[in-house]
């Protein structure tokens, strides 16, 4: 990686909302080049006649997905294809020699039996389950540094343990006590046709959805316990927002006796001193998504309400970025030794 020659980087499942988003941030990057771009849907078709807001870009046709195709052409692989799709494929690349940042969830829980139960079948290739470095990149540099998998973090679970970690590491809040209610924007579904996707079925609505069992809970569950060095349970309740991307989590957790907005801000600010994407909002100010919005952002604000003794924690991050594409690129930029900002510095498009 040392060479002074772009890094080639091959997206698979790049005709998805967050493979296409990932090619949008790749196009931009001083130091990697997009070298190969797979899709089920459109191999043989150039990006611009299916997305034209890519046109004018030097990009690579899409193209079918298959191993011996990849080799020789890609250093990095970021792969966006559905959970149970890809391990056997990554298993291969990686013994080719290649690195691999993984979008779906596939590589995310550390045990598979925690797997099977959130996903209802037998892990694919559970002898990488230990090898995985969880992507959450303000929290795991080091390993990342190192990592030659990476199970990127889903969309709910960085928007909320963004905001709970920090406080949960420093013995702030009662772990017991967390309740995580999530508002996400429709492309945090996969792009496919869905009734409930639909425009008449998501205009004008605003609705809850798997509640109590949702996918994401388990593992938002792995990384508190991490910290806490023992397992724990929350209460995650997601809902659908009528509008396309971001998502707004607010966090209620109950704080310990003593607690005070000094140490809470104090907590925040120390825990992401040096991370450029992480905005700690001044007091009185709350986050919003179009502040985030096609970003890999996160704005953290937090109200101490002392009459209920309740700590409300507030995130804003757009799901196809620092919930998916933006730090998948983030991570790849540590793990080839970049400055982790390197092609994201982009501001929201507002309004």
């Amino acid at each position: 990686m040392a060479s002074h020659d772009k890094v080639k980087v091959a997206v698979l499942g790049a005709s998805g909302y967050s493979g296409i988003e990932a090619v949008r941030l790749l196009a931009a990057h001083p130091f990697l080049e997009m070298s190969v771009l797979t899709s089920e849907h459109y191999a043989g078709r150039e990006v611009a006649e299916v997305f034209r807001h890519l046109a004018g870009i030097d990009l690579p046709p899409f193209e079918e997905l298959r191993t011996d195709l990849l080799s020789g052409r890609a250093e990095v692989v970021i792969s966006c294809l559905p959970e149970r799709v890809g391990p056997n494929i990554i298993a291969e690349l990686l013994n080719c020699g290649m690195k691999v940042i993984d979008l779906s969830a596939d590589f995310r829980l550390k045990d598979a039996a925690a797997y099977r139960q959130a996903y209802g079948v037998e892990h694919p290739a559970p002898h990488l389950l230990g090898s995985a470095v969880y992507g959450l990149s303000e929290f795991n540099r080091r390993e990342l540094r190192e990592a030659r998998l990476v199970a990127n973090p889903g969309c709910y679970p960085t928007g909320a343990l963004l905001g709970i970690l920090p406080l949960i590491r420093r013995d702030l809040v009662d772990p017991s006590s967390i309740i995580i209610d999530a508002k996400s924007g429709t492309t945090g579904a996969r792009r496919q046709a869905a009734i409930e996707q639909l425009f008449a079925e998501v205009n004008e609505n605003f609705r809850p959805y798997k509640v109590g069992n949702h996918r994401h809970t388990p593992e938002i569950e792995q990384e508190i316990g991490t910290t806490l060095g023992r397992e724990v349970a929350t209460m995650f309740v997601p809902h659908l927002l009528p509008v396309t991307r971001g998502i707004l989590t607010s966090i209620f957790v109950r704080p310990r006796s003593g607690t005070t907005e000094e140490d809470v801000r104090a907590t925040f600010e120390m825990s992401f001193a040096k991370s450029r994407f992480v905005r700690i909002l001044k007091p009185g100010v709350l986050p919003e998504l179009k502040n985030v919005r096609a970003t890999n952002f996160c704005e953290i604000a937090f109200v101490l309400e002392r009459r209920s003794q309740t700590l409300c924690v507030i995130t804003a991050i757009d799901n196809l970025g620092k919930g998916a594409a933006g730090q998948a690129v983030q991570n790849l930029n540590l793990m080839l030794g970049y400055d982790e900002a390197a092609g994201l510095l982009t501001p929201a498009p507002v309004p």
